[in-house]
């Protein structure tokens, strides 16, 4: 019998969809308790937003957040039920998914993580509506020359998702410049993406001092696993530190190619990606298409998640 090195990664914002968690919430009683925890604690019907729509309410930065992180830990906790003998050993997450990373190594309780990405996602709604903002995807260049097209063009490079995947940040002048520029450059293809606003860029300032100022009152405890940061792409240590990283990354770049890549250089052979959707899975299969990459975000994949457990 094999032993894998495992590392939990958690969905980013984007991944959400109408409908997100129902299926689990139907058909586990846990699940369920969890939306009715949620709930209570926000003091709003979260779970008819995830299940229900509308998509305009969903994709709210304010609503999104919280409800990515909520089908998140569920999928998490179902992975506990339903392989109890399947430990990990470290955990990452995609922007937002860095906060659920934490909660699920001790950082801080499932309430406490709730509430702070339901401000979070509030203060960068406030930063999107005070800001003319943008981003877009820029397709077959390299970080080099994306660099030098975001410093020409007064923007900022926002993730670097995967080889030949990353994405630009700022005013829609400047993106939208940008864009023509790094086609101009060799870039394969420059997709304006569907956001509202330009997320890790300079533009969430606002956000980010607000974030700030929060973290600075939550009690913060150091990991359980090393939880890689975006801002870093390496584990982080102290509660100040971990305060520090993840108010920097409001406005800083995703490095999630090389978070993953650090990860794989440690003996990571096996990631479980959890949350709505399956774009992590996709990006480290394109990183790295000898590991393995599985999923939890439905009854489907939760069931073939397990049962390729069960085997190894």
């Amino acid at each position: 019998m094999s032993v894998s090195k495992t590392a939990l990664l958690f969905a980013g914002q984007g991944a959400q969809f109408v409908g997100m968690g129902k299926d689990l919430s139907a058909s586990f009683p846990s699940a369920a308790t969890w939306f009715e925890k949620a709930n209570l604690a926000l003091g709003y019907d979260l779970r008819t937003v995830c299940f229900d729509g509308p998509e305009t309410e969903l994709t709210r930065t304010e609503h999104a957040q919280p409800g990515i992180f909520l089908v998140s830990w569920v999928a998490f906790q179902l992975l506990k039920e339903g392989a109890p003998g399947v430990q990990f050993h470290a955990a990452a997450g995609l922007s937002l998914g860095e906060f659920t990373a934490l909660a699920a190594s001790g950082t801080f309780d499932f309430e406490t993580g709730l509430k702070i990405v339901r401000q979070r996602g509030l203060f960068m709604q406030q930063a999107c509506e005070q800001t003319l903002g943008a981003m877009a995807a820029i397709i077959g260049l390299d970080e080099s020359e994306t660099v030098a097209v975001c410093r020409e063009t007064g923007i900022d490079l926002a993730n670097l998702n995967c080889p030949g995947q990353l994405v630009i940040s700022g005013t829609k002048e400047g993106v939208a410049r940008a864009c023509e520029l790094a086609k101009l450059r060799g870039a394969k293809r420059a997709l304006p993406l569907a956001v509202a606003g330009a997320y890790h860029s300079r533009l969430m300032e606002g956000a980010r001092a607000k974030l700030e100022t929060l973290l600075a009152d939550t009690d913060v405890r150091s990991p359980s696993v090393p939880v890689f940061s975006n801002v870093t792409a390496s584990p982080h240590t102290t509660p100040t530190d971990i305060r520090a990283r993840l108010t920097r990354q409001v406005t800083a770049p995703v490095r999630w190619e090389d978070s993953i890549r650090a990860l794989i250089a440690e003996g990571f052979t096996r990631f479980i990606e959890l949350g709505p959707g399956t774009a992590l899975s996709g990006f480290t299969k394109r990183i790295d298409k000898n590991v393995q990459a599985l999923n939890i975000g439905d009854v489907p994949s939760l069931q073939a998640t397990l049962e390729t457990l069960a085997r190894s």
